[in-house]
């Protein structure tokens, strides 16, 4: 990053963390859009996004920032694991990870997975790394009713997926190359 990004990612940061947020992420992306993403644990709102929105044009006009369209969202049901904060957060909870090389594991191919899906188990510092606990289970929820209908139509025919039996394992923040929460999204109301 240059130091003009590195100094408009703090004042971003200070501006949603100070307004009681937690910043998740700053994005230039093409024709001069800024995308913030900013997150709760009550979860963030529209009118959340349009004060921030408000506070950061503001900012941008006072500390001339030069970008054409300002975008302010919340994260989403599939929102990215970026600090250790964020894996503190979502112990227990359904993640993709996929990591810069293979994790050699038992239980794994020989050639070891880059991708995993699985719980996070526990978050350790060791240092001045962050070591994270996975169990791996391959696990892969439907995503609509109508795809676990599907699912159970074939169950009952006698097609049943591979099971994988879960592996421990364990990596640095450092080695993940990207990471998600998985969407657990239950139709049934209950």
């Amino acid at each position: 990053m240059t130091e003009t990004s590195t100094d408009l990612l703090t004042l971003v940061e200070q501006t949603v963390e100070g307004m009681g947020f937690e910043f998740v992420e700053l994005e230039h992306l093409p024709r001069g859009l800024l995308r913030v993403t900013m997150d709760s644990p009550e979860g963030v709102g529209v009118d959340d996004c349009e004060r921030v929105s408000n506070q950061l044009t503001y900012l941008f006009t006072v500390e001339n920032i030069d970008y054409d369209r300002l975008e302010v969202s919340s994260p989403g049901v599939e929102r990215p694991l970026k600090k250790a904060k964020d894996w503190e957060r979502f112990i227990g909870k359904l993640v993709h990870v996929e990591l810069f090389a293979p994790l050699m594991a038992d239980g794994f191919p020989e050639a070891g997975r880059r991708k995993l899906d699985g719980r996070i188990q526990a978050v350790s510092k060791e240092g001045d790394q962050t070591r994270i606990e996975f169990l791996f289970t391959d696990e892969k929820p439907a995503k609509t009713p109508a795809q676990a209908a599907r699912e159970r139509i074939a169950q009952k025919r006698g097609k049943k997926a591979p099971t994988i039996e879960p592996v421990a394992v364990s990596f640095t923040i450092d080695q993940v190359d990207r990471a998600h929460l998985v969407a657990e999204l239950n139709f049934k109301g209950n």
